[in-house]
């Protein structure tokens, strides 16, 4: 089960954003290049579907989380609309499938899109909330299997790469005209289909909960 800590901080962060001003400018607005970097988490829904694999079928699969450094880039063309691409090291994710009668792993490269809404974006607000939607593309590489049972031993893997739609929320504390604390989160629709010792064997829904937190600079 997923740990909603983090999210739920960021909601208290947001909603308490709503009435958090600050009697300095900070000039947090239009024209602002910026870049986003810390440590992320990719944590995959817990029911990830189920294979038909290897003369088998309804074989339940199960996808672990991976934590890495992650970083952005966007850009805001008006004080309360911006876009930001989000960029990370390749996490890697343990596969186990029939508890454990097949056990194997991946590597992805997550990169998202978002547009994304400042609702405090060109006032003198310290704490900036920010929602955004987008779209994601997944690349799988590296993939393994091993299968457990017979001694079959290794066996081909192929995840297909997958495109979805994006969700996102986050907040920036300002510290300085140019840093901030930040912490953000997305949800992405990540559904790749599967092959099994070349075989078509079905979808698996991966759908992660990604979680950041890092510092913000703006140019």
């Amino acid at each position: 089960m997923r740990q909603m800590t983090l999210p739920t901080l960021l909601a208290a962060g947001i909603a308490a954003a709503a009435i958090t001003t600050s009697s300095q400018a900070l000039a947090y607005g239009e024209g602002d290049f910026f870049t986003r970097v810390g440590v992320a988490k990719v944590e995959p829904k817990s029911d990830n579907g189920s294979l038909d694999a290897l003369g088998l079928t309804g074989l339940d699969v199960e996808v672990d989380s991976d934590t890495n450094f992650a970083f952005t880039l966007g850009y805001r063309f008006h004080d309360k609309f911006g876009v930001e691409l989000l960029a990370a090291l390749p996490f890697k994710h343990d596969i186990s499938v029939a508890e454990g009668a097949v056990t194997g792993d991946t590597k992805h490269l997550p990169p998202t899109l978002t547009a994304q809404y400042y609702p405090l974006g060109g006032t003198e607000a310290r704490v900036q909330p920010y929602v955004g939607i987008g779209v994601n593309y997944t690349n799988f590489f590296e993939e393994k299997a091993t299968v457990h049972l017979a001694d079959i031993g290794d066996v081909d893997l192929e995840l297909d790469d997958s495109w979805g739609l994006a969700g996102q929320v986050g907040v920036d504390l300002l510290i300085d005209d140019n840093w901030a604390l930040n912490a953000s989160a997305w949800y992405i629709d990540i559904d790749t289909d599967a092959k099994v010792a070349g075989e078509d064997a079905g979808t698996v829904d991966i759908d992660p909960l990604v979680v950041m937190a890092g510092i913000s600079y703006r140019f």
